[in-house]
């Protein structure tokens, strides 16, 4: 087969959480434990970090891997979803996964795998593993997929269990509590493993301190001793902080989230001091890993700038709780000048409460993404009505409605992308949309 033809299999034999949402959800370790048993263990070969939350892990994650890069180690990086090809979600050092590795894997291992019929998430997990074990890597930086407890990563035993924060998310698949998904993300604390909660709610400390007593892991909240003294945005866009133990570091990483990111990411260091992660940490590679996270790992979507006059920009915010400091940096566009959003959502998010969050004074395309759970853009717009929202055309496609908001936006207005993981990625892979308004 070719790369094409391996990713059509696995997308097909597979169930794809992406596409397809709750029915290619997989509860359970048996199946994962099965492939690692198969594959004997590869994951116990390198040291690990483990990043779970609602939101900000996949920030956190790549900015982790991007210190430990700068520091001089090798480094396998494992994140969900991808936005243009599916080797973004296996890294070394910012080099995808080869297109050739995928194919061999499938083809010399489907014979075992098949009877299993494993998800999608769990059997990438399994190649991710194996391939960072086979190139050796010094470390790996694996995100939790979905949940925790029994999310296809949760067999490792990393250095450090992170889990950046809690909000309501999956609620069909995690619980309709902050303390019932707290507890399944929470799952991923180990015995005797480092812990450390990135920011805790009043219903949710409880929940992971139970844990971490259960397993006896010791446990940090980073807000407790905050690193982060300072944080503002700089006129080109990134994020300069002033910080208790490096001094001033800069964020390539921008937005108001960004601050609570890196104040977590600060506080995990000191947890690795007497790991074999430590060497690589020095003021200078976690100076280096915070301005220069996207060229180290790759990482898009944040905050992502893709284009000026008009300032094009893009972002993976999909949840209300991410949303509640998105809206706030359009808000104070939309108060400034000229806005358009290009926006649409997973039919499975809380799109109500998302849509209360957005600025009634801005322009608005609604579209639909490329996959099978996006929220059709004409219940969108059904929606968005019921929230006093603007009146605005809907668009089948992400292409087409940003090439209206080009046509439409003067050339000092700032176009907004987003609303979904799916928004972005199928904008990414149609760039060919920005480069005029044609």
């Amino acid at each position: 087969m070719t790369y094409q033809q391996t990713l059509d299999y696995l997308y097909t034999a597979a169930p794809l959480f992406q596409q397809q949402g709750a029915a290619a959800y997989k509860p359970g370790l048996q199946t994962t434990h099965a492939l690692d048993a198969h594959f004997a263990h590869p994951h116990r070969h390198y040291p690990t970090l483990h990043v779970a939350g609602t939101n900000g892990k996949g920030s956190c994650a790549h900015t982790l891997a991007a210190i430990l890069q700068a520091g001089g180690l090798r480094v396998g990086l494992y994140t969900s979803p991808h936005l243009r090809d599916f080797r973004e979600r296996i890294r070394i050092n910012d080099e995808p996964i080869p297109e050739q590795r995928v194919v061999d894997f499938v083809a010399r291992e489907r014979d075992f795998f098949e009877p299993l019929a494993p998800s999608f998430f769990e059997l990438t997990t399994a190649l991710a593993l194996q391939y960072f074990a086979e190139s050796r890597v010094d470390a790996a930086v694996i995100e939790v997929g979905l949940g925790g407890r029994l999310d296809s990563t949760n067999i490792i035993t990393p250095q450090l269990s992170l889990i950046t924060n809690i909000s309501l998310e999956h609620t069909d698949l995690l619980g309709d509590t902050l303390a019932a998904i707290a507890a399944e993300k929470a799952g991923i604390i180990k015995p005797g493993v480092p812990a450390l909660i990135g920011e805790a709610l009043p219903e949710t400390r409880p929940v992971f301190e139970a844990v971490a007593r259960k397993v006896c892991a010791p446990l940090t909240f980073a807000e407790e001793q905050p690193e982060v003294l300072d944080a503002r945005t700089l006129p080109d866009g990134t994020m300069q902080y002033a910080t208790r133990t490096y001094g001033t570091v800069c964020g390539q990483l921008s937005g108001d989230c960004q601050a609570r990111n890196a104040n977590t990411i600060l506080r995990a260091l000191p947890l690795l001091r007497n790991t074999p992660l430590a060497k690589a940490i020095t003021p200078e590679s976690v100076r280096r890993g915070f301005a220069e996270v996207c060229a180290l790992t790759g990482l898009e979507g944040r905050w992502q700038i893709l284009r000026r006059s008009p300032t094009l920009v893009c972002d993976t915010g999909h949840n209300a709780g991410g949303w509640a400091y998105l809206s706030r940096r359009l808000h104070h566009i939309a108060a400034e000048g000229e806005l358009h959003i290009v926006f649409g959502m997973a039919s499975d998010k809380d799109v109500a409460t998302v849509l209360s969050l957005l600025p009634k004074q801005a322009h608005y395309y609604w579209a639909q993404a490329s996959v099978r759970r996006a929220l059709p853009a004409d219940e969108l717009a059904r929606l968005a009505t019921q929230a006093g929202l603007p009146a605005a055309a809907t668009y089948a496609s992400v292409p087409e409605a940003v090439r209206a908001a080009l046509r439409a936006a003067s050339p000092e207005a700032t176009l907004f992308v987003g609303g979904s993981s799916f928004i972005v990625a199928d904008l990414l892979s149609h760039e060919d949309c920005i480069k005029d308004n044609a």
